[in-house]
């Protein structure tokens, strides 16, 4: 499976980190946990994410602060991931910054069709690439 490049999870819940961790894995990330929005802020700086989980409910910052100031270093697709279920609050997330917002409880399919929403993969090229060695024509098929 090609690489969709590095996914920034900014989450405090242990569990809910290693779930999101194996589901964009599976989803063909490089994927780096930060539970602490701080931490998750200076991993953005040094890694270019291609895109970033951000909880709302962080230990030292709110989750709107922190998507404002991961606008103000990064283009990566911002998908907010929470409890915050009240009523304005998606709206929030969005003002501060979001591309998408999910709600916890939530299934892995729901994650995974945002995922491939915001990140969308980019077909393979199946053309055949021709290489001469010593006189003689060899094909290779695109990245299979």
């Amino acid at each position: 499976m090609s690489s969709h490049g590095v996914c920034l999870v900014i989450e405090d819940d242990e569990d809910i980190g290693g779930l999101l961790e194996v589901i964009l894995a599976a989803s063909g990330f490089e994927v780096r946990v930060e539970e602490t929005g701080r931490a998750g802020l200076s991993a953005a700086a040094d890694l270019e994410p291609a895109l970033i989980t951000l909880d709302l409910g962080l230990p030292d910052l709110d989750g709107r602060d922190v998507a404002r100031k991961l606008r103000e270093i990064s283009d990566a697709p911002i998908l907010m991931i929470t409890a915050h279920t009240h009523p304005g609050d998606e709206l929030d997330g969005m003002a501060a910054g979001a591309s998408a917002y999910l709600t916890k409880p939530f299934r892995p399919a729901q994650l995974r069709a945002l995922v491939q929403e915001l990140c969308p993969q980019p077909p393979q090229d199946v053309r055949p690439e021709w290489h001469v060695a010593e006189g003689r024509a060899k094909t290779r098929r695109g990245d299979r």
